[in-house]
């Protein structure tokens, strides 16, 4: 049994990306920058999304939605950070650093889940074309989007609640700039088994059958696409998932870096360096990489802000 009073911990130590005083400054305007970048970037998708008429459909829903979560993951952990670098403190209470990493659990969980959903509206798009707006309709895509969150939200809860379990000793020096799941457990004082089955387990799970499911329907569109006689009819169709099958590659490559780096000996500026690339990359690129490929996004961009600029938004 695990003394009582090891489990009494107020408040844990982020030690970011590099202790060095003077690189404080160089990393606190690099990620200032990333985090501006994508909180604009994803809000104007978003406000493009739902002010231009024709970009209410299905993909553009799941998109609007995407960006949404984007812009909730780097919320839950940069500004914190920022404030740590500000402030020359290192320090997050045990509350914070809870609500922290169920927050980034949750809304990790929900992009991934988001992008499988997008992956079937695209599958449905290219390979069942008549029965697209039957399918695809708009009760089903809230069915889709609600699912995805209520699963996220259970996930993160038991990752949560199995982490309250655990006991903590009197300082816990966080090798990282926010507080991740493996980080917390591999740091308790207690028996750990139990959390390391149960977030293998989810990890299998929650983002295995996603992945597979993105490979199968990625497998059917490209088998459909092969199969259309026209080269001009292959390059629309193909161009109609391009955009998200570039942000996919994306967020699996760099999450894939993570397990990789965190899994090597001595990782932890390394794990840290990697995971900045599905925390904070991926989401500010995301916005790019569906306006600059897709001429509907930008079109309604332009539609956007001219609206801006000549005060007839909202009017």
């Amino acid at each position: 049994m695990v003394p009582r009073n090891l489990t009494h911990v107020s408040e844990f130590l982020l030690l970011g990306f590099s202790e060095e005083p003077e690189l404080q400054p160089l990393i606190f305007g690099h990620f200032l920058s990333m985090y501006l970048i994508t909180v604009f970037g994803n809000l104007l998708i978003i406000l493009a999304v739902s002010s231009d008429p024709h970009l209410h459909k299905p993909m553009y829903f799941f998109l609007s939605n995407l960006s949404f979560v984007d812009i909730c993951i780097t919320s839950t952990i940069i500004p914190k950070m920022l404030w740590n670098i500000q402030t020359q403190s290192q320090v997050i209470s045990h509350e914070g650093c809870i609500i922290q990493m169920y927050f980034f659990v949750l809304f990790v969980g929900l992009d991934d889940f988001l992008l499988t959903v997008m992956a079937y509206d695209r599958f449905v798009a290219i390979c069942h074309p008549l029965h697209y707006t039957v399918i695809m309709n708009p009760h089903c895509c809230g069915i889709l989007v609600l699912v995805s969150w209520i699963i996220s939200v259970l996930h993160s809860l038991l990752e949560t609640l199995m982490v309250l379990m655990l006991s903590f000793c009197r300082e816990v020096k966080i090798p990282h700039y926010f507080c991740e799941l493996k980080q917390l457990i591999q740091l308790a004082c207690s028996s750990n088994f139990l959390n390391e089955l149960v977030m293998n387990f989810g990890a299998g799970i929650l983002g295995g059958v996603p992945l597979a499911g993105i490979l199968y329907t990625y497998c059917k569109i490209a088998s459909s696409i092969c199969r259309i006689s026209s080269a001009q009819g292959k390059c629309k169709a193909f161009s109609t998932c391009a955009s998200h099958f570039s942000v996919v590659s994306l967020f699996y490559c760099t999450c894939l870096g993570v397990y990789l780096s965190s899994a090597a000996p001595h990782s932890s500026h390394s794990s840290a360096t990697a995971s900045a690339m599905y925390t904070v990359v991926t989401p500010m690129l995301n916005p790019f990489i569906y306006s600059l490929r897709n001429k509907d996004i930008k079109r309604a961009l332009r539609a956007f802000i001219l609206s801006l600029g000549s005060g007839q938004f909202g009017n």
